[in-house]
């Protein structure tokens, strides 16, 4: 595994973990359809979440909620509703949210929520 996904797999990790501290069920990890990946599926009380993780090392090239684009974000739309049309029934209502690690060589690790991406 490349050193950049052993990043991305390494903060999609703390994701997790962060998530369900904050109390979300964890339905779903990097579901793959023709169209592309969601990261995380969760389960917010009656929300179902769609969680894109954004992992850098620092921020020398920018924050990692600045990768999130409205074309991603239009993406990430599609995947959710290609998700909750193979499960039916599982979402009464839905969001998109993005988490921000960096994870430096030294120093403490920095994670960040941001609900309502769209």
């Amino acid at each position: 595994m490349a050193a950049k996904d052993e990043l991305g797999a390494r903060g999609e990790d703390l994701a997790v973990d962060h998530l369900i501290d904050a109390g979300l069920d964890i339905l779903d990890r990097n579901w793959r359809c023709s169209q592309g990946e969601l990261d995380i599926v969760a389960r917010d009380r009656d929300e179902v979440v769609f969680v894109e993780v954004k992992t850098r090392s620092s921020v020398l090239f920018g924050h990692p909620f600045e990768s999130i684009t409205a074309t991603k974000v239009a993406r990430l739309r599609r995947l959710a509703a290609a998700w909750c049309e193979r499960h039916p029934g599982s979402a009464a209502t839905i969001r998109i949210d993005a988490v921000a690690v960096i994870l430096p060589s030294r120093g403490p690790v920095e994670i960040e929520h941001l609900k309502r991406v769209s």
